[in-house]
């Protein structure tokens, strides 16, 4: 009996072990899982769009080949300052899962604090749209059909694109899919407590506070967006459901999507959680 019973105490606490280090090994068999996948789809890498050596993007194709495709733009996060367009929680996940679908899928680089802020990061990815779309027929992509995705830093600078026309005059795109943005409404991120990294990226001047928030760039007539945000993060959506009334006040289309999920795992698991990634082809598929 005694022997059962230690055995029972075993199995249990080898259940708690497992369970406590859940979201952790998911994720890891999440991105070996991606891994595998994306190593076997068609990718074009480092394609200049500029002549900074950040000024580059990864293109990835549909196996079988695409015609008149949609175009998945993904711009990394990363605080304004690292990251990079290959990196396992950009790709690994929403490559394989939009190229599956026959959807192009590219991911771009751009310059990096102190080298560029974020007005000319958003230049950076505006540069890079332009370059996409004038060769997108070359990957049998559809130059009309791009929709611009982002997360984190990544995010706020292609929400920066859909709300300020100054920045894309010659580009144009279905919409935009925000994924946990670093910030939608500038001014108020600094003027309360905040992280070292802001004040990096946005300075201490109030007017390029706005010039660089979303939400103060915000006119009528901006591509519908969907606001992906975490609850697990302060004011994230409420920044996101800020912004989303403000838009709508302005007649332009904006959805929040809150998550129980961390900043991380937001953009990991895009292409791999399916609740998740429904949710978000729900709205793609409502642009087309």
């Amino acid at each position: 009996m005694q022997r059962i019973l230690r055995g029972a105490v075993a199995i249990v606490l080898a259940a708690a072990t497992i369970l406590s280090h859940a979201g952790p090994l998911r994720d890891k068999l999440l991105e070996r899982r991606a891994a595998r996948a994306a190593s076997e789809a068609a990718v074009q890498r480092d394609i200049p769009y500029g002549s900074d050596p950040r000024q580059r993007f990864d293109v990835y194709l549909p196996a079988q080949g695409a015609s008149a495709a949609p175009v998945i733009f993904m711009v990394h996060g990363g605080g304004w300052r690292t990251g990079g367009k290959a990196e396992s929680a950009v790709v690994q996940n929403k490559a394989p899962y939009f190229t599956a679908r026959d959807y192009v899928f590219i991911s771009i680089n751009y310059r990096m604090l102190p080298d560029a802020d974020p007005w000319q990061q958003a230049q950076d990815v505006a540069l890079a749209l332009s370059s996409a779309q004038a060769r997108a027929r070359e990957w049998g992509a559809d130059p009309r059909r791009f929709v611009l995705m982002g997360h984190s830093a990544g995010a706020h600078l292609v929400a920066l694109l859909a709300t300020d026309p100054t920045l894309a005059p010659g580009s144009s795109w279905l919409g935009t899919v925000s994924l946990d943005s670093g910030a939608l409404d500038v001014p108020d991120i600094m003027q309360q407590r905040h992280m070292r990294l802001y004040d990096e990226a946005f300075g201490s001047d109030p007017a390029f506070w706005r010039k660089v928030s979303p939400l103060h760039a915000l006119r009528p007539g901006a591509q519908p967006l969907l606001l992906v945000c975490s609850t697990q993060r302060d004011r994230a959506c409420r920044q996101a459901h800020d912004f989303a009334r403000r838009a709508q006040a302005s007649s332009v289309r904006a959805e929040v999507l809150e998550q129980d999920k961390s900043h991380r795992e937001i953009n990991l698991q895009l292409g791999a959680d399916p609740a998740y990634t429904s949710a978000v082809q729900s709205f793609l598929d409502s642009l087309r």
